[in-house]
């Protein structure tokens, strides 16, 4: 049972270089994803009407935000898992794969490097909207139900290919899958919730613009995703029996 997995770590953590450096490149990784994915948004509402709520719009955003979570992983998977995402560091948690103590870390870099890329953005636009993520037509329980939906087959995807120790082959096509998941479910339910899937992208743009409706959907919606996407990846496939197939047989 994944419970039996959890580990919360020591004190000895909080100094070790090797807990540093990966939070160290959960913050610029996050930063980076950040940076790309919402500097996408205000750079289209900037030379379009309409912007991010046009079809237009939403096909810039879930192409930015899928390059740019694909590098953002990629350069940080070697060093810390390239997480960037609090719901992937708590899915990691749930199954046994980080200490509490590391995941906390990993979520305060995680919340600092939103901040910083949206703060950046804000100065380098000459003071431009990071616009916080909204609600469009749909009610909270909607919305909450939609971020659970999305964040659970991101979440899947990372146990699938980046956390099982099955992978194989297949994981060296983690970065790539996983900003094809978030892209993809951008198109889905970008136009309802601006799918965030990620409590750190949603913090930073509040954070920064001073707005907060409906902010904890974008938290619960998330963590309770990933935790449910773990549970099961834990308890039926990396608990159970399923064998990794050669190759050849992909």
């Amino acid at each position: 049972m994944p419970i039996n997995k959890i580990a919360f770590g020591g004190h000895n953590e909080f100094r070790h270089p090797g807990a540093i450096k990966a939070a160290a490149a959960e913050f610029f990784s996050t930063l980076i994803f950040v940076f790309a994915g919402q500097g996408s948004g205000m750079a289209f509402s900037k030379i379009t009407e309409g912007g991010g709520t046009t079809p237009s719009g939403l096909v810039a955003a879930a192409l930015a935000h899928a390059f740019g979570l694909f590098v953002a992983v990629s350069v940080g998977a070697n060093i810390s898992g390239g997480h960037v995402n609090p719901a992937v560091t708590f899915g990691a948690f749930i199954g046994g794969n980080i200490t509490l103590v590391r995941g906390i870390f990993y979520l305060i870099a995680q919340l600092l490097g939103s901040t910083a890329a949206c703060y950046l953005l804000s100065y380098t636009t000459g003071g431009l909207t990071t616009s916080a993520f909204a609600l469009s037509g749909v009610s909270v329980w909607s919305a909450l139900v939609f971020e659970i939906v999305m964040t659970f087959g991101l979440v899947y995807t990372v146990y699938a290919l980046a956390i099982d120790p099955k992978k194989g082959e297949l994981g060296t096509i983690a970065p790539i899958a996983i900003g094809f998941i978030v892209g993809a479910n951008i198109l889905a339910g970008g136009a309802f919730t601006g799918a965030s899937m990620n409590p750190a992208v949603s913090f930073g743009p509040a954070l920064v613009s001073w707005d907060w409706t409906n902010h904890w959907v974008y938290w619960v919606g998330p963590l309770v995703g990933g935790g449910i996407a773990a549970l099961i990846y834990e308890l039926i496939f990396i608990d159970g029996t399923h064998e990794a197939l050669p190759s050849t047989d992909f």
